[in-house]
Protein backbone atom coordinates (compact mmCIF):
# COMPACT_ATOMS: atom_id res chain seq x y z
CA UNK A 1 0.00 0.00 0.00
CA UNK A 2 1.21 3.39 -1.16
CA UNK A 3 2.07 6.13 1.76
CA UNK A 4 0.57 8.78 0.54
CA UNK A 5 3.24 11.22 1.96
CA UNK A 6 5.95 9.40 0.12
CA UNK A 7 4.17 8.04 -3.31
CA UNK A 8 6.26 6.68 -5.43
CA UNK A 9 7.35 7.53 -9.24
CA UNK A 10 5.55 5.93 -12.06
CA UNK A 11 8.68 4.35 -13.05
CA UNK A 12 9.62 2.64 -10.10
CA UNK A 13 9.06 -1.30 -9.37
CA UNK A 14 6.68 -2.54 -7.88
CA UNK A 15 5.21 -6.01 -6.13
CA UNK A 16 1.71 -7.87 -7.15
CA UNK A 17 1.46 -10.64 -5.77
CA UNK A 18 4.75 -12.89 -6.77
CA UNK A 19 5.44 -10.36 -9.32
CA UNK A 20 7.75 -8.21 -9.56
CA UNK A 21 6.74 -5.19 -11.87
CA UNK A 22 9.27 -3.01 -12.97
CA UNK A 23 6.68 0.08 -13.35
CA UNK A 24 3.75 1.17 -12.72
CA UNK A 25 2.01 1.80 -15.38
CA UNK A 26 -0.94 -1.01 -15.92
CA UNK A 27 -2.27 -1.10 -19.34
CA UNK A 28 -6.61 -1.28 -18.24
CA UNK A 29 -8.63 -4.28 -19.84
CA UNK A 30 -10.21 -2.28 -23.40
CA UNK A 31 -12.24 -4.31 -25.85
CA UNK A 32 -11.26 -3.95 -29.08
CA UNK A 33 -13.41 -6.71 -30.83
CA UNK A 34 -11.12 -8.41 -33.13
CA UNK A 35 -11.88 -11.57 -32.05
CA UNK A 36 -12.65 -14.43 -34.80
CA UNK A 37 -15.41 -16.80 -35.24
CA UNK A 38 -16.18 -18.45 -32.14
CA UNK A 39 -14.86 -15.97 -29.65
CA UNK A 40 -11.04 -17.38 -30.42
CA UNK A 41 -8.24 -14.88 -29.89
CA UNK A 42 -5.96 -14.28 -33.19
CA UNK A 43 -2.25 -13.92 -33.91
CA UNK A 44 -3.39 -10.34 -34.56
CA UNK A 45 -4.06 -9.71 -31.10
CA UNK A 46 -0.90 -11.48 -29.82
CA UNK A 47 1.00 -9.06 -31.74
CA UNK A 48 -1.15 -6.13 -30.41
CA UNK A 49 -0.66 -7.06 -26.14
CA UNK A 50 3.07 -8.48 -27.23
CA UNK A 51 3.72 -4.55 -28.54
CA UNK A 52 2.75 -3.04 -24.97
CA UNK A 53 4.74 -5.52 -23.30
CA UNK A 54 6.96 -3.04 -21.20
CA UNK A 55 4.09 -1.97 -19.32
CA UNK A 56 4.12 -3.05 -15.96
CA UNK A 57 0.96 -4.90 -15.85
CA UNK A 58 -1.43 -5.83 -18.86
CA UNK A 59 -4.77 -6.65 -17.68
CA UNK A 60 -6.28 -8.31 -21.38
CA UNK A 61 -9.76 -7.32 -22.54
CA UNK A 62 -12.60 -8.75 -21.04
CA UNK A 63 -13.68 -12.36 -22.15
CA UNK A 64 -16.62 -13.69 -21.89
CA UNK A 65 -17.19 -17.04 -19.07
CA UNK A 66 -19.68 -18.39 -21.12
CA UNK A 67 -22.25 -18.07 -24.11
CA UNK A 68 -24.79 -15.79 -22.46
CA UNK A 69 -22.60 -13.80 -21.05
CA UNK A 70 -21.17 -12.20 -24.41
CA UNK A 71 -21.76 -8.48 -24.69
CA UNK A 72 -20.79 -7.33 -28.27
CA UNK A 73 -19.67 -8.91 -31.88
CA UNK A 74 -16.16 -9.96 -31.88
CA UNK A 75 -15.58 -10.01 -28.13
CA UNK A 76 -13.42 -12.85 -26.90
CA UNK A 77 -14.59 -15.87 -24.24
CA UNK A 78 -12.32 -18.04 -22.33
CA UNK A 79 -14.82 -21.21 -21.94
CA UNK A 80 -14.06 -23.61 -25.10
CA UNK A 81 -10.63 -25.06 -25.52
CA UNK A 82 -10.23 -23.23 -28.80
CA UNK A 83 -10.42 -19.77 -27.00
CA UNK A 84 -7.98 -21.16 -24.55
CA UNK A 85 -5.54 -21.88 -27.32
CA UNK A 86 -5.91 -18.63 -28.74
CA UNK A 87 -5.24 -16.61 -25.38
CA UNK A 88 -2.29 -18.87 -24.94
CA UNK A 89 -0.79 -17.32 -28.29
CA UNK A 90 -1.44 -13.81 -26.31
CA UNK A 91 0.41 -14.91 -23.21
CA UNK A 92 3.14 -16.67 -24.81
CA UNK A 93 3.87 -13.26 -27.46
CA UNK A 94 4.08 -10.84 -24.30
CA UNK A 95 5.84 -13.32 -21.80
CA UNK A 96 8.32 -13.41 -24.99
CA UNK A 97 8.35 -9.72 -25.06
CA UNK A 98 9.16 -9.21 -21.31
CA UNK A 99 5.60 -8.30 -20.13
CA UNK A 100 3.06 -9.80 -17.37
CA UNK A 101 -0.67 -10.65 -18.20
CA UNK A 102 -3.45 -11.17 -16.28
CA UNK A 103 -6.92 -11.62 -18.18
CA UNK A 104 -10.37 -10.05 -16.87
CA UNK A 105 -13.61 -12.23 -17.40
CA UNK A 106 -16.81 -10.03 -18.26
CA UNK A 107 -20.39 -11.18 -17.91
CA UNK A 108 -22.00 -9.24 -20.05
CA UNK A 109 -25.70 -9.63 -18.11
CA UNK A 110 -28.40 -7.45 -19.63
CA UNK A 111 -25.94 -5.88 -22.23
CA UNK A 112 -26.63 -8.42 -24.56
CA UNK A 113 -28.21 -9.50 -27.39
CA UNK A 114 -30.01 -13.11 -29.28
CA UNK A 115 -28.27 -11.83 -32.27
CA UNK A 116 -24.65 -11.68 -30.74
CA UNK A 117 -24.88 -14.47 -28.35
CA UNK A 118 -28.15 -16.47 -29.36
CA UNK A 119 -29.97 -16.38 -26.08
CA UNK A 120 -31.80 -14.09 -24.17
CA UNK A 121 -29.81 -12.55 -21.85
CA UNK A 122 -30.06 -13.22 -18.03
CA UNK A 123 -29.43 -10.55 -15.15
CA UNK A 124 -30.65 -10.04 -11.75
CA UNK A 125 -34.07 -8.43 -12.60
CA UNK A 126 -35.81 -8.11 -16.39
CA UNK A 127 -34.97 -4.60 -16.61
CA UNK A 128 -33.62 -3.82 -19.87
CA UNK A 129 -30.85 -1.71 -21.01
CA UNK A 130 -31.52 1.52 -21.87
CA UNK A 131 -30.57 3.19 -25.44
CA UNK A 132 -29.21 0.58 -28.28
CA UNK A 133 -26.77 -2.20 -27.90
CA UNK A 134 -24.19 -2.99 -30.74
CA UNK A 135 -25.57 -6.17 -32.57
CA UNK A 136 -23.68 -7.39 -35.25
CA UNK A 137 -26.34 -5.75 -38.00
CA UNK A 138 -25.93 -2.53 -36.01
CA UNK A 139 -27.56 -0.64 -33.57
CA UNK A 140 -30.27 -2.86 -32.09
CA UNK A 141 -32.75 -2.77 -29.52
CA UNK A 142 -31.68 -4.03 -25.90
CA UNK A 143 -33.84 -7.21 -25.07
CA UNK A 144 -35.52 -7.27 -21.67
CA UNK A 145 -33.17 -10.15 -19.83
CA UNK A 146 -34.63 -12.59 -18.16
CA UNK A 147 -34.08 -12.99 -14.25
CA UNK A 148 -32.13 -15.36 -13.11
CA UNK A 149 -32.99 -17.90 -10.58
CA UNK A 150 -30.28 -19.20 -8.05
CA UNK A 151 -29.99 -22.29 -9.91
CA UNK A 152 -28.67 -19.62 -12.61
CA UNK A 153 -26.52 -17.90 -9.97
CA UNK A 154 -24.87 -21.07 -8.87
CA UNK A 155 -24.18 -22.09 -12.01
CA UNK A 156 -22.65 -18.26 -13.72
CA UNK A 157 -20.13 -18.69 -9.94
CA UNK A 158 -18.87 -21.70 -11.57
CA UNK A 159 -18.94 -20.58 -15.17
CA UNK A 160 -16.29 -17.85 -13.67
CA UNK A 161 -14.27 -20.49 -11.57
CA UNK A 162 -14.18 -22.63 -14.61
CA UNK A 163 -13.06 -19.39 -16.62
CA UNK A 164 -10.13 -18.52 -14.16
CA UNK A 165 -8.69 -22.17 -14.39
CA UNK A 166 -8.86 -21.49 -18.24
CA UNK A 167 -7.09 -18.40 -17.83
CA UNK A 168 -4.14 -20.00 -15.76
CA UNK A 169 -4.07 -22.69 -18.32
CA UNK A 170 -3.50 -20.43 -21.18
CA UNK A 171 -0.53 -19.40 -18.98
CA UNK A 172 -2.07 -16.06 -17.91
CA UNK A 173 -0.35 -14.68 -14.42
CA UNK A 174 -3.53 -14.05 -13.44
CA UNK A 175 -7.41 -13.13 -13.73
CA UNK A 176 -9.51 -9.54 -13.08
CA UNK A 177 -13.04 -10.03 -12.04
CA UNK A 178 -14.66 -7.21 -13.87
CA UNK A 179 -17.52 -6.33 -11.87
CA UNK A 180 -18.06 -2.59 -12.96
CA UNK A 181 -18.89 -0.71 -16.18
CA UNK A 182 -22.76 -2.17 -15.60
CA UNK A 183 -21.89 -5.64 -16.58
CA UNK A 184 -23.51 -8.53 -14.70
CA UNK A 185 -21.97 -8.27 -11.44
CA UNK A 186 -22.19 -4.21 -11.49
CA UNK A 187 -25.90 -4.91 -12.04
CA UNK A 188 -26.19 -7.04 -9.33
CA UNK A 189 -24.37 -4.09 -6.88
CA UNK A 190 -27.13 -1.61 -8.07
CA UNK A 191 -30.17 -0.42 -7.08
CA UNK A 192 -31.11 0.62 -10.33
CA UNK A 193 -31.03 -3.03 -12.02
CA UNK A 194 -31.32 -5.14 -8.72
CA UNK A 195 -35.04 -5.46 -7.90
CA UNK A 196 -34.23 -8.66 -6.49
CA UNK A 197 -36.41 -9.68 -2.83
CA UNK A 198 -34.10 -12.58 -2.04
CA UNK A 199 -30.82 -13.24 -0.52
CA UNK A 200 -29.54 -11.39 -3.81
CA UNK A 201 -31.17 -7.99 -4.06
CA UNK A 202 -32.43 -5.34 -0.93
CA UNK A 203 -29.87 -4.88 1.38
CA UNK A 204 -26.13 -4.20 0.64
CA UNK A 205 -25.12 -7.57 2.08
CA UNK A 206 -27.57 -9.23 -0.25
CA UNK A 207 -26.60 -7.31 -3.24
CA UNK A 208 -22.87 -7.58 -2.67
CA UNK A 209 -23.30 -11.37 -2.29
CA UNK A 210 -23.03 -12.53 -5.38
CA UNK A 211 -19.92 -10.30 -5.67
CA UNK A 212 -18.62 -11.97 -2.89
CA UNK A 213 -18.96 -15.54 -4.04
CA UNK A 214 -17.27 -15.48 -7.36
CA UNK A 215 -14.62 -13.61 -6.13
CA UNK A 216 -14.58 -15.87 -3.19
CA UNK A 217 -14.35 -19.12 -5.47
CA UNK A 218 -12.14 -17.89 -8.05
CA UNK A 219 -9.32 -17.04 -5.30
CA UNK A 220 -10.21 -20.42 -3.85
CA UNK A 221 -9.58 -22.25 -7.43
CA UNK A 222 -6.67 -19.98 -9.00
CA UNK A 223 -5.16 -18.35 -5.86
CA UNK A 224 -5.59 -14.96 -4.10
CA UNK A 225 -2.52 -13.81 -5.44
CA UNK A 226 -3.68 -14.21 -8.38
CA UNK A 227 -6.88 -12.74 -8.27
CA UNK A 228 -7.83 -9.14 -8.68
CA UNK A 229 -11.02 -7.10 -8.78
CA UNK A 230 -12.06 -4.49 -11.28
CA UNK A 231 -15.37 -1.70 -9.68
CA UNK A 232 -16.32 1.63 -10.71
CA UNK A 233 -17.79 3.62 -8.16
CA UNK A 234 -19.38 7.03 -9.52
CA UNK A 235 -19.59 5.48 -12.88
CA UNK A 236 -23.43 5.72 -14.28
CA UNK A 237 -22.47 4.15 -17.87
CA UNK A 238 -24.84 1.36 -19.06
CA UNK A 239 -27.75 2.63 -16.80
CA UNK A 240 -25.80 2.15 -13.84
CA UNK A 241 -27.22 3.96 -10.43
CA UNK A 242 -26.60 3.67 -6.98
CA UNK A 243 -28.06 5.93 -4.44
CA UNK A 244 -25.50 4.08 -1.65
CA UNK A 245 -22.18 3.81 -3.28
CA UNK A 246 -21.05 5.54 -0.14
CA UNK A 247 -21.91 2.63 2.53
CA UNK A 248 -22.04 -0.09 -0.11
CA UNK A 249 -18.64 0.06 -1.47
CA UNK A 250 -17.16 0.14 1.84
CA UNK A 251 -19.16 -2.85 2.76
CA UNK A 252 -18.01 -4.89 -0.22
CA UNK A 253 -14.04 -4.03 0.57
CA UNK A 254 -14.72 -5.18 4.00
CA UNK A 255 -16.28 -8.44 3.26
CA UNK A 256 -13.50 -9.06 0.37
CA UNK A 257 -10.15 -8.13 2.92
CA UNK A 258 -9.86 -11.44 4.77
CA UNK A 259 -8.84 -12.66 1.29
CA UNK A 260 -5.70 -10.86 0.33
CA UNK A 261 -6.67 -10.93 -2.88
CA UNK A 262 -3.70 -9.57 -5.72
CA UNK A 263 -5.49 -6.37 -6.42
CA UNK A 264 -8.46 -4.02 -6.50
CA UNK A 265 -8.79 -1.64 -9.62
CA UNK A 266 -11.21 1.23 -9.63
CA UNK A 267 -12.02 2.45 -12.59
CA UNK A 268 -12.71 5.82 -13.23
CA UNK A 269 -10.62 7.05 -9.89
CA UNK A 270 -10.50 10.42 -9.02
CA UNK A 271 -9.33 12.06 -5.54
CA UNK A 272 -12.85 12.49 -3.96
CA UNK A 273 -14.00 11.19 0.02
CA UNK A 274 -14.86 7.75 -0.81
CA UNK A 275 -11.85 7.01 -2.80
CA UNK A 276 -9.72 8.03 0.18
CA UNK A 277 -12.05 6.29 2.10
CA UNK A 278 -11.46 2.68 -0.18
CA UNK A 279 -8.24 3.43 0.03
CA UNK A 280 -7.88 3.50 3.77
CA UNK A 281 -10.05 0.08 3.68
CA UNK A 282 -8.02 -1.21 1.08
CA UNK A 283 -4.73 -2.76 2.63
CA UNK A 284 -3.80 -4.48 -0.84
CA UNK A 285 -2.52 -3.05 -3.89
CA UNK A 286 -4.83 -0.59 -5.54
CA UNK A 287 -4.90 -0.39 -9.45
CA UNK A 288 -6.87 3.26 -10.51
CA UNK A 289 -7.53 4.23 -13.17
CA UNK A 290 -7.92 7.80 -13.42
CA UNK A 291 -10.19 9.12 -16.70
CA UNK A 292 -12.94 10.68 -16.32
CA UNK A 293 -16.59 8.70 -16.80
CA UNK A 294 -18.28 12.05 -18.55
CA UNK A 295 -15.43 12.01 -21.26
CA UNK A 296 -16.51 10.94 -24.56
CA UNK A 297 -13.88 8.01 -26.15
CA UNK A 298 -13.24 10.39 -29.24
CA UNK A 299 -11.45 12.73 -26.72
CA UNK A 300 -7.81 13.39 -27.36
CA UNK A 301 -5.02 11.89 -25.72
CA UNK A 302 -3.32 14.68 -23.22
CA UNK A 303 -0.12 16.36 -24.77
CA UNK A 304 1.10 14.62 -21.49
CA UNK A 305 -0.01 11.35 -22.29
CA UNK A 306 -1.67 10.86 -19.20
CA UNK A 307 1.51 11.86 -17.19
CA UNK A 308 -0.36 14.46 -15.25
CA UNK A 309 -3.33 12.87 -14.21
CA UNK A 310 -1.54 9.13 -13.05
CA UNK A 311 1.25 11.27 -10.80
CA UNK A 312 -2.05 12.84 -9.20
CA UNK A 313 -3.60 9.41 -8.53
CA UNK A 314 -0.50 8.14 -7.25
CA UNK A 315 0.27 11.07 -4.64
CA UNK A 316 -4.07 10.53 -3.70
CA UNK A 317 -3.13 6.89 -2.75
CA UNK A 318 -2.74 4.71 -5.83
CA UNK A 319 -0.17 1.86 -5.99
CA UNK A 320 0.09 1.51 -9.40
CA UNK A 321 -2.67 3.51 -12.47
CA UNK A 322 -4.17 2.29 -15.40
CA UNK A 323 -4.21 4.45 -18.95
CA UNK A 324 -6.30 3.57 -21.37
CA UNK A 325 -6.48 4.88 -24.60
CA UNK A 326 -2.97 6.51 -24.12
CA UNK A 327 -1.61 2.97 -24.70
CA UNK A 328 -3.91 1.96 -27.51
CA UNK A 329 -1.89 4.89 -29.68
CA UNK A 330 1.36 4.11 -27.79
CA UNK A 331 2.84 0.93 -27.96
CA UNK A 332 5.98 2.22 -26.19
CA UNK A 333 3.49 4.35 -23.73
CA UNK A 334 6.33 4.00 -20.66
CA UNK A 335 9.18 5.14 -22.87
CA UNK A 336 7.26 8.02 -24.08
CA UNK A 337 6.26 8.99 -20.31
CA UNK A 338 9.56 8.54 -18.97
CA UNK A 339 11.78 10.26 -21.43
CA UNK A 340 8.93 13.15 -22.02
CA UNK A 341 8.89 12.15 -25.59
CA UNK A 342 5.74 13.47 -27.41
CA UNK A 343 2.82 10.85 -27.62
CA UNK A 344 1.01 9.38 -30.66
CA UNK A 345 -2.73 10.74 -31.24
CA UNK A 346 -5.61 8.48 -31.11
CA UNK A 347 -6.53 8.26 -35.40
CA UNK A 348 -9.72 9.50 -35.82
CA UNK A 349 -9.92 8.05 -39.27
CA UNK A 350 -10.41 4.44 -37.70
CA UNK A 351 -13.59 3.29 -35.61
CA UNK A 352 -11.50 2.04 -32.13
CA UNK A 353 -13.78 -1.01 -32.40
CA UNK A 354 -13.08 -4.18 -35.07
CA UNK A 355 -11.67 -4.21 -38.00
CA UNK A 356 -7.70 -5.12 -38.20
CA UNK A 357 -4.40 -3.88 -38.25
CA UNK A 358 -5.00 -0.25 -39.39
CA UNK A 359 -5.42 1.83 -36.15
CA UNK A 360 -4.24 -1.38 -34.13
CA UNK A 361 -0.91 -2.88 -34.62
CA UNK A 362 0.14 -0.48 -36.70
CA UNK A 363 0.75 2.75 -34.38
CA UNK A 364 4.43 3.94 -34.35
CA UNK A 365 6.92 3.54 -31.34
CA UNK A 366 9.95 5.92 -31.02
CA UNK A 367 12.49 4.56 -33.36
CA UNK A 368 9.97 4.52 -36.11
CA UNK A 369 8.61 8.07 -35.55
CA UNK A 370 12.52 8.90 -35.61
CA UNK A 371 13.14 6.52 -38.80
CA UNK A 372 10.19 8.48 -40.55
CA UNK A 373 11.20 12.63 -39.46
CA UNK A 374 14.61 11.51 -40.75
CA UNK A 375 13.60 10.51 -44.26
CA UNK A 376 11.15 13.44 -44.46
Amino acid sequence: MTNQATAPSLFAPARLGAMELPNRLVMPPMSRNRAAAGGVPTPLMAEYYAQRASAGLIVAEASSPNQVGYTYPDIPGIFTDAQVEGWRLVTDAVHDAGGRVFLQIEHGGRIGHPETSGLIPLAPSPIALPGYIHTPSGHGEPPVPREMSTAEIRATIGDFTAAARNAIRAGADGVEVHAANGYLLNQFLATSTNHRTDAYGGTVANRIRFVVEVVEAVAAAIGPERTGLRLSPGNPHNGIAMDDADVLFPALLEALAPLGLAYLHLAYAAPTPLFARLRRLWHGVLIANPSDPEAAESDPIPADGGLGAANGILDAGADLVALGRPFIANPDLVERLRTGAPVNRLRGDLPLYGGGAAGYTDYPVLEDADTRSAVA
